[in-house]
């Protein structure tokens, strides 16, 4: 009796329905795995928000003074990272999955907006005119390192991937 084994043609077939199959399901990986780090930049920034909520308990509802960032982890500025970290469960709360540079060398994927330096939270305002909490940015990602671009936390401690504020009327 003679074995079966498959034909050269039939070998080439299933091969390119593999390549097919792997040609469609990389890039759909690849789109899942950023979608979840900007999912879990999202939930950093909320325990952010925590701490920062913490921080106003402490200071009369002032928001802190900081720099926006810092160039290296030796600055000694004050940060979002380093006067925060008080208030958060550990400094990871400070790194973004979807930065690979950034936080390692200066201590923190997220920028401090300055403009809201000291200010008390019923007196916030944005580019000089008094606006609604959720549509002022405190905290943003350094970098645009998602899908849809960069995240906020906004001084009502939501944030968002969405950009709610503009600068004309």
């Amino acid at each position: 009796m003679k074995a079966r084994a498959f034909t050269l043609v039939e070998l080439i077939v299933v091969i390119a329905i593999i390549g097919t199959l792997a040609g469609i399901a990389i890039p759909m990986g690849r789109s899942m795995v950023r979608r979840s780090r900007e999912a879990s930049c999202l939930n950093q920034l909320r325990s952010i928000a925590i701490g920062m909520q913490g921080y106003l308990q402490d200071h009369q509802n002032r928001l802190p003074e900081l720099a926006t960032g810092r160039n290296s982890k030796s600055s000694g500025e004050p940060v979002l990272e380093t006067v925060l970290l008080p208030y958060v469960e550990s400094e990871e709360v400070f790194h973004c999955p979807a930065d690979d540079h950034e936080y390692g060398k200066a201590g923190s994927s997220y920028g401090w907006n300055h403009t809201q330096n000291g200010l008390h939270v019923d007196k916030l305002a944005f580019f000089g005119i008094q606006a609604r909490p959720d549509k002022i940015p405190l905290v943003f990602d350094k970098e645009a390192w998602h899908p849809g671009g960069t995240n906020f936390l906004y001084a009502d401690f939501s944030s968002s991937a969405k950009v709610r504020f503009t600068t004309g009327p």
